[in-house]
């Protein structure tokens, strides 16, 4: 089985909910470092799925389908968290008059 089902929709609810959480708390506090955390825990989830998927494949392998859809929903979570870093990354630079890390989304969050 594998550590973490995303199938499931309840675990995958409260992943969700966990990285909105984060997201938020990183916006009302204007740290870039909240969801940079919630990026990592997300990038870690992944990377573990994929060990599980192809560096187990004996072990796992009656769970292909199930490690799968969890790697898919844990690019959807990762592309949500950079994103999400990206965007408080640019309030903090805002915020505390510093150079931000990546300045290429300006054009999308001008238009927001």
């Amino acid at each position: 089985m594998p550590v973490i089902n995303l199938t499931q929709p309840l675990v995958a609810t409260l992943c969700l909910t966990a990285i909105i959480c984060a997201i938020f708390l990183g916006h009302e506090l204007k740290r870039a470092i909240i969801p940079a955390i919630a990026l990592i825990l997300c990038i870690i989830l992944l990377v573990m799925h994929t060990v599980q998927l192809f560096g187990f494949a004996d072990v796992y392998g009656q769970y292909k389908q199930v490690l799968s859809t969890s790697m898919i929903l844990d690019f959807g979570f990762v592309l949500i968290t950079y994103i999400a870093y990206l965007w408080i990354d640019d309030i903090e630079a805002k915020h505390r008059n510093k150079k931000s890390i990546d300045n290429s989304l300006d054009w999308f969050w001008s238009k927001i």
